[in-house]
């Protein structure tokens, strides 16, 4: 398994404390790190108009913001989660202990998972579907330079940045392909 990595002018590298502290660092102010989250969390979670995003205890990268004075920025690719269909086995069935026994071993679950074929858009395969992505961005959260924050303000910035997230899901989600009724989860 590869390690999670971070997007930044710079190209890619490690999501670590190291590498994203130097990033927001270096030269000076202007610096941008984006970190794109997701993955074996959510894996077993995706279903039909609803995105899960596990996001509750994950305030490392606020705290890190804090720590150097960053601009927290929302943001939400719509589309993602229409690229493949997944196979989806009810909570409590065998093959369903089964994936969540091997995402507690391995650090991510085996989906079973389709798309489309490479000779036709009708056969099945393992081909993404040709569905647009739209990334929308938000307004930035504005974050305090603080060396050592403490844990209630690194809550309170995670809060705002949730809030921040959902709002602009809520306000774009039917303009980019979901109904009104499809939701965020924030696990």
């Amino acid at each position: 398994p590869t390690a999670p990595v971070v997007h930044s002018a710079a190209g890619l590298c490690p999501v670590t404390r190291r590498a994203i502290g130097y990033l927001l660092s270096k030269n000076g102010t202007g610096n941008a790190v984006a970190i794109v989250i997701g993955g074996a969390a959510e894996s077993l979670s995706c279903r039909p108009g609803v995105t899960t995003l596990v996001l509750k205890n994950r305030k490392g990268f606020v705290r890190m913001a804090l720590q150097h004075g960053a601009y927290l920025v929302p943001s939400f690719s719509f589309g993602e989660n229409d690229l493949f269909r997944q196979v989806v086995f009810e909570e409590g069935s065998w093959m369903r202990s089964i994936q969540q026994r091997f995402q507690k071993m391995m650090g991510f679950a085996p989906c079973v998972f389709y798309g489309r074929g490479l000779t036709s858009v009708q056969s099945l395969g393992f081909l993404p579907y040709a569905r647009p992505i739209t990334t929308v961005v938000g307004e930035p959260v504005a974050v305090p330079k603080i060396e050592n924050p403490s844990c209630e303000t690194v809550d309170m910035y995670h809060e705002m940045y949730v809030r921040s997230l959902l709002k602009l899901f809520n306000e774009n989600k039917t303009k980019y392909g979901l109904s009104e009724t499809d939701e965020l989860h924030i696990l």
